[in-house]
């Protein structure tokens, strides 16, 4: 790593990025939530009348393609290409990629347009790196460890970084890789915190140079936020304003010092 994510906090926070984030119907409301929580600025644009444009002068693109329709795709064909032309990063979120021909179909199209990072759960990764998954709909049935090495080959394949989330989190660059600790068992009964954190993903590559240390960034930012989140919930129901509250309050020194970053080999991880 280059750049600390309290370090990466504090550049965004010092100069909020605008986020565009195609993201799905469940999704918008907390996803933009947790963008402002955390310190940047959303933007839910994908039609693909001004998509393209916004993209131009959004600092990110987050693509989530949760609820799968021809105008929400062209949306995001659009953004992508306005981002790629202005050099802004974007992230895809391959949401039950692995679930129906039309997600299979789109997610390969989207994942050979070359993301910047990939966000997703190990069925997920799994699925998109030609490997079996055990997934069902947007359900990750599958170990994050058993998808770290087809994360480690679709980086390689697509030159970007790969995030798999999950009970510990790992992510790649197809040569480094770390794994991040903490968070809640109370994040999975919130809906949509998986598809919110690609958001958040997306704002820390707007003030990251590598995306590497973004996607590390993001996911310890929220991996300590969980933590600090569960200590004050009783239930999945006040943990998400706990959780809201934990990303806005959580300072760069205090990301620094409770992130639980641990450096992987290439093969296994290092011994502790």
């Amino acid at each position: 790593m280059t750049r600390t994510p309290g370090a990466l906090l504090s550049a965004l926070r010092a100069e909020p990025p605008l986020v565009q984030c195609i993201t799905n119907f469940v999704a918008m409301n907390i996803a933009a939530n947790v963008l402002l929580a955390a310190g940047a600025s959303p933007a839910m644009v994908s039609d693909a009348e001004e998509a393209g444009e916004f993209a131009r002068i959004a600092g990110a693109l987050t693509v989530n393609i949760g609820t799968l329709s021809a105008p929400f795709v062209a949306g995001m064909r659009a953004a992508i290409e306005g981002a790629q032309a202005t050099g802004k990063p974007w992230v895809l979120d391959p949401v039950a990629c692995q679930a129906t021909a039309l997600r299979r179909r789109t997610s390969a199209d989207l994942v050979a347009l070359k993301p910047t990072i990939i966000r997703g759960n190990a069925s997920e990764i799994l699925a998109l790196a030609g490997e079996a998954s055990r997934g069902q709909g947007v359900d990750g049935r599958d170990s994050v460890a058993a998808a770290e090495d087809g994360a480690r080959w679709l980086a390689q394949e697509t030159g970007g970084v790969v995030a798999v989330t999950g009970e510990v989190d790992f992510v790649t660059d197809g040569t480094r890789a770390v794994r991040i600790a903490g968070g809640s068992p109370l994040m999975p009964l919130n809906t949509a915190l998986g598809c919110s954190l690609t958001g958040l993903c997306g704002a820390y590559a707007a003030v990251a140079a590598d995306p590497f240390d973004a996607a590390v960034a993001a996911l310890a930012h929220y991996a300590v936020a969980g933590t600090r989140a569960e200590r004050e919930a009783r239930g999945p129901g006040s943990f998400a304003p706990a959780f809201l509250d934990a990303l806005h309050l959580l300072t760069p020194e205090t990301l620094d010092a409770e992130a639980a970053i641990r450096p992987v080999g290439a093969v296994g991880a290092v011994p502790a």
